[in-house]
């Protein structure tokens, strides 16, 4: 299982597309995603004091497009990485937070 935090507004507009795509696709290549023990820090780091966030709960298996881990230096960890848009039957789960 990976996973991805985002607004609640971009997972609706996911649902009315068909699939989901974060705005670093087009500006990195990639989707960010994360495993179970690097969320919070995620979470931390980027979306400190902001509302209406929900966690997508994502089977790896299920996934259309690439998924290849990469080292974050910042952070000296590897990270999960989508290389296209994620298609919703491997999001398994949206967790509100």
């Amino acid at each position: 299982m990976i996973y991805h935090v985002t607004t609640n507004e971009n997972w609706t507009k996911a649902l009315d597309n068909g699939y989901y795509e974060a705005p670093s696709l087009q500006t990195e290549g990639f989707i960010h995603m994360s495993k179970q023990n690097q969320v919070s820090g995620v979470l931390q780091r980027y979306y400190s004091g902001m509302k209406d966030l929900v966690l997508l709960h994502v089977d790896e298996t299920l996934l259309s497009e690439p998924l290849k881990y990469e080292y974050s230096p910042s952070v000296h960890q590897d990270f999960p990485h989508v290389y296209g848009q994620l298609n919703l039957d491997a999001v398994v789960k949206v967790e509100h937070l």
